[in-house]
């Protein structure tokens, strides 16, 4: 299992964010700039807990040299169920310096935008204090 995989499923941010490159890109389904920067895609995953409930993964696919890895997942945004994909790609170090997250269906890939928007003001101001409120 991979150690991400690990963090995600026991729900631990700091071990999530442990795992980050410091100039880590985090690339949304539903956004369409990536995000550049440990501090802001820590802040983004520990958004991503608050909003998925019944969050598991399902399959791991890694390459046979181990530096990407695909994450398949379920969970649920309010009444929306979500599949979707998280494809991570570990720099020298074996730390994550890309993310990209894709989901489907639409209507959940929707429902997932509003959620993250909700949230991130929050979100913005725990990256530039470099908190976990």
């Amino acid at each position: 299992m991979h150690p991400f995989r690990a963090a995600v499923e026991a729900r631990d941010p700091d071990a999530m964010a442990a795992l980050l490159a410091e100039d880590v890109v985090f690339t949304s389904p539903v956004v369409f700039r990536p995000y550049p920067g440990k501090a802001i895609t820590a802040a983004i995953l520990r958004g991503v807990l608050r909003v998925f409930e019944d969050f598991r993964y399902e399959r791991e696919i890694t390459d046979p040299g181990g530096r990407d890895h695909a994450l398949v997942f379920r969970a649920r945004v309010g009444d929306r169920e979500i599949q979707g994909c998280d494809f991570l790609h570990l720099d020298e170090d074996g730390l994550i310096d890309e993310f990209t997250v894709m989901v489907r269906p639409l209507s959940a890939a929707t429902a997932l935008a509003e959620a993250m928007g909700a949230q991130f003001d929050r979100i913005t101001r725990e990256a530039a204090e470099g908190t976990h409120s």
